[in-house]
């Protein structure tokens, strides 16, 4: 299969959005990480920022405290550390474009991503730029958390897992198998599903997708570029990507959608299996599958466990790496004093810490204990192979292969052109209408030409007694874009707001035309709740809509906009099916959450 120059475009596309998403909804992505309330350095500090990746935020600032506290000097002044919260993808586009002042971020001394990979990342296009690298090679990692296929338990079991090693070649083969979860007794619960993340913007689909390619290649290190556009590869990744129920840009919808579905004693109809880090599986199985309780704290273990499948043909570390940069505003006496805090980080007493968070310390001098046990669906013996993050070039192939690999999508966008749409948005002169309308033009860009797109409008009372309309008829992006375009420019606001309906007859469109070789979701934008009396049965729809576990071949995944948009109703029409609910509430933040949104295609 050769990489199109359309996907080689999406891949650039989409590396190139993580710096729009930053200057466009920074407050949606950072934060700082410290315990100070805010506290100002002093005036002739030796100020080091820390952009951290979000899963160290508060560990790092806890430390960052108790060192700021220490009165550690540098050249005679004291030193002061600050975290602010940098996603791994929109740091490292930050860092491509010499972390710009349009950010709204202050540059930072310290990168510190959920993988090492990023780094490379980083280099790599800098070098494409002309640019000289920032990024160092040596590092020390904060902490450590593999990469993983996670599993209900009672699906690894019939793999045979804990006694038979399990890799991605079982998967693959086990997504092409026509009679499914049949082949190993359980026909009930149907072909295998695989949740992955889009490795354009996590670092835990990323490490997967290199893990996948390695296992294609037959390699457990030096692969290359040809390696990744070799026919065999790409079969091997088209094959296990076959098996996906969706993307998305965090883990968290994977797991958070299992929990729901294990609520109803339905966690083996919603997914096979996912990629994920091992902390996830660890933070799922104590109750806290979003990841929000605070380290220690646990809640209701899920009814069906999670477990850790090590990937046989060998797997990556999130190694959450420090890198002081060299970088031309970083100082030499910041650059010191960043090394400083890095020793005292990587001490054992602090490093301990990490256990708590679900990591494995960073420090090889630290013994690994509870939560990394079987108890939580972990095994502290385990990985056994460790595969080396491929230099740029292939990382940078397999980005682009991956855009030609992956699962097409048939998406029907479906838009609230209710009489609030044209209220102005967060007091500037344009209509909430108009922003949402940019940012649903601009996402198309997002797909590639073997998607499928289409648009529906809905109010009340659109199209006689229906309150929605089909504008833009599914059919290929390659032939539709322009159209959506146009038609999107034209949008005006009307009337109410009939959500229930519309949202039932969009969902049965969706499943008329769903097949198996495409995701089929449905993107559902609102600013209000239903005003439809005549539809306003909410249960009847969730159950219209949910199937068993929402295993329905439809997806839903709905943009809250604006502060009066209902998100309880949305939270339980995107639970329904499994799909996700993205608050826009602040309507100035609609372009970054559509396109949070897109990357679940």
């Amino acid at each position: 299969m050769k990489v199109s120059s359309a996907a080689t475009r999406r891949s650039r596309r989409l590396l190139a959005s993580i710096a729009t998403l930053a200057a466009l909804g920074a407050a949606c992505t950072t934060g700082t990480g410290t315990g100070s309330a805010g506290a100002p350095p002093p005036a002739d500090a030796v100020h080091v920022m820390i952009a951290s990746s979000p899963e160290k935020v508060e560990l790092l600032g806890d430390l960052a405290d108790e060192f700021n506290g220490r009165k550690v000097e540098v050249g005679g002044k004291p030193v002061f550390v600050e975290v602010e919260k940098v996603s791994s993808g929109t740091g490292a586009d930050l860092l491509v474009n010499d972390w710009p002042e349009s950010s709204g971020q202050a540059r930072p001394t310290v990168f510190t991503p959920a993988a090492s990979l990023w780094g490379t990342v980083v280099n790599e296009r800098r070098t494409e730029a002309g640019k000289p690298a920032v990024v160092p090679k040596d590092f020390r990692p904060v902490m450590l958390t593999p990469v993983v296929i996670a599993m209900p338990e009672p699906m690894a079991a019939a793999l045979g897992w804990p006694d038979k090693p399990i890799g991605w070649g079982d998967v693959a083969a086990l997504a092409q198998d026509p009679q499914g979860w049949a082949r190993f007794g359980h026909p009930e619960w149907g072909p295998f599903r695989l949740g992955k993340t889009d490795p354009h913007i996590s670092t835990s689909g990323f490490n997967a997708t290199i893990a996948a390619a390695y296992a294609g290649a037959g390699k457990l290190r030096d692969l290359t570029a040809a390696d990744v556009s070799s026919p065999q590869v790409q079969q091997f990744l088209t094959q296990l990507e076959s098996s996906i129920v969706h993307y998305g840009d965090t883990t968290l919808t994977f797991l958070q959608n299992l929990k729901h579905a294990d609520d109803r004693g339905a966690a083996t109809a919603y997914i096979s299996a996912v990629a994920v880090e091992e902390v996830s599986v660890i933070d799922y199985n104590q109750g806290d599958p979003t990841n929000e309780l605070p380290p220690g704290e646990t809640g209701p273990a899920p009814k069906t466990k999670l477990v850790s499948v090590y990937p046989k043909e060998g797997t990556l570390w999130s190694d959450n790496p420090y890198f002081v940069l060299d970088a031309p505003w970083v100082s030499p006496d910041q650059a010191e004093a960043a090394r400083l805090f890095g020793d005292f980080v990587s001490e054992p007493q602090n490093q301990e810490k990490v256990l708590a968070y679900g990591f494995r310390p960073g420090n090889p001098d630290v013994a690994i204990g509870a939560p990394i046990d079987a108890e939580h669906g972990a095994d502290p013996t385990q990985p056994k192979t460790i595969l080396p993050v491929p230099p740029g070039a292939t990382l940078t192939t397999l980005l682009s292969t991956w855009d030609a690999t992956r699962k097409p999508a048939r998406v029907l966008l479906v838009m609230d052109v209710s009489g609030s749409m044209g209220d102005p948005a967060g007091g500037g002169r344009q209509t909430k209408l108009e922003l949402a309308r940019s940012a649903a033009a601009s996402s198309l860009d997002l797909f590639s030409d073997r998607d499928e797109v289409g648009l529906w409008v809905f109010s009340t009372e659109l199209d006689g007694q229906k309150d929605y309309r089909e504008v833009v008829p599914i059919g290929p992006v390659s032939a539709n874009r322009e159209l959506l375009r146009q038609t999107l420019a034209a949008l005006t606001p009307l009337n109410g707001t009939g959500l229930y309906d519309t949202t039932a007859a969009a969902y049965d469109a969706l499943e008329a035309v769903a097949t198996p070789g495409r995701i089929t979701a449905m993107v559902l934008l609102t600013d209000g709740r239903n005003e439809d009396r005549t539809n306003n049965d909410l249960d009847a729809l969730v159950s219209h809509i949910g199937g068993e576990g929402g295993g329905g071949p439809v997806r839903i995944f709905a943009i809250a906009y604006g502060r009066d948009a209902s998100v309880d109703q949305l939270t339980r029409i995107t639970e329904a099916t499994n799909g996700k609910m993205y608050d826009s509430q602040d309507p100035t933040n609609i372009t970054s959450v559509f396109r949070n949104v897109i990357s679940n295609f």
